[in-house]
């Protein structure tokens, strides 16, 4: 049982991200003094959004300049806070040539410098783990290894690589090495917040994340011809920021928490934007035969036919009941999914010589 004293400080690390926005939004809402870094402080597109809210909330924010990459940069942010919620973690999908660099070592060694600036701030007496359900499993087909077909947090992903999902690889190993420097201690506990896919309005244009990807290519015409029966675990923005607040100062919090509201393959998800917004947007009608995704899918995008033969056509299913014991109670995906799809509407991601003809 750790118990947080609600008047000290809280640490959000990667405050500019999408799911970090909304935990220093509630932060700030219940009063909280915040200290929020970011790689560059002066940036307006990366804090503008912070200091709107702070100015119209009780709360107090501090921000910070610190980098994943420099040990030491986050000691100022820490000092005097009892919880830090680490959010901070690379988000490259495609583009990069070497995923080691791009990607796991800045997880890894990100990882290693907060919880080395938390090892030496006596304050700090809990950490909040932004992981992942990547964390958890690999590729879909990894469910039929679990005991009863459904995925908990007593599972890890040991099916992905540097080579094969190394964005999945990264959050695996991010998370083991944070379990594994707690485990050399005995001050400050770790929480780990496992969710599934994030959707859900962002409070910045600028965030990144890959459900507005997903989201985009449904509407913009680009899966007109159809899309694959992938499924995918969904959950709201909101609820992954008020589990990470539970997490942080609930004192009976432990372990790890999954989090999803529930499961949606592709074309459910694009039947259900079609049944709101009509026919103004070129949403897909079917799905195609794995077999037909296993021979073109690699020649028009960034998809291997070993993916395609481990997680088309495989069900998921996922058991959220300690999240739901922590206190969540879960948006419904429709709604969230189509207000994530309105804003990406309006935030001019979806042009006009991209919908279907009126």
């Amino acid at each position: 049982m750790t118990e947080i004293d609600t008047e000290a400080p809280v640490c959000v690390t990667g405050a500019s991200g999408y799911i970090a926005g909304w935990i220093v939004r509630y932060l700030l809402e219940a009063g909280h003094t915040v200290h929020a870094t970011v790689r560059n402080p002066a940036k307006p597109s990366a804090v503008a959004h912070l200091e709107r809210i702070a100015a119209e909330t009780p709360g107090t924010l501090h921000l910070f300049a610190a980098d994943l990459n420099t040990p030491g940069s986050f000691d100022a942010a820490v000092a005097g806070c009892q919880l830090v919620m680490h959010t901070a973690s690379p988000f490259v999908l495609s583009g990069y040539r070497d995923a080691e660099s791009a990607l796991v070592r800045p997880a890894v060694e990100g990882t290693r410098n907060v919880l080395a600036a938390v090892d030496r701030t006596s304050s700090v007496r809990r950490v909040v783990l932004t992981s992942s359900v990547a964390a958890v499993f690999g590729d879909n087909i990894d469910i039929r290894d679990t005991p009863a077909g459904v995925f908990t947090e007593a599972q890890w992903n040991a099916s992905s690589s540097v080579r094969h999902n190394p964005y999945q690889y990264s959050k695996a190993a991010a998370e083991r090495v944070a379990w594994d420097i707690c485990a050399r201690q005995d001050r400050w506990d770790l929480v780990a917040i496992n969710p599934a896919m994030v959707f859900g309005p962002s409070l910045t244009a600028s965030s990144q994340s890959g459900s507005i990807d997903t989201l985009v290519q449904l509407g913009d015409g680009r899966l007109r011809d159809g899309v694959p029966r992938l499924s995918m675990g969904v959950v709201d923005v909101r609820d992954v920021a008020q589990a990470h607040l539970l997490a942080g100062f609930r004192p009976d919090a432990e372990g790890r928490y999954i989090l999803c509201a529930g499961t949606r393959t592709m074309l459910q998800m694009a039947t259900n934007l079609r049944s709101r917004f009509g026919d103004r947007y070129r949403f897909p009608r079917r799905e195609l035969p794995k077999s037909l995704v296993w021979l073109v899918g690699p020649l028009k995008g960034p998809v291997t036919r070993r993916f395609v033969t481990r997680n088309v056509g495989i069900p998921l299913r996922f058991d959220s009941g300690r999240s739901k014991a922590l206190g969540i109670r879960y948006r419904e995906p429709e709604k969230t999914i189509a207000e994530h799809f309105e804003q990406a509407v309006r935030d001019g991601l979806l042009s006009r010589d991209r919908r279907a003809a009126a």
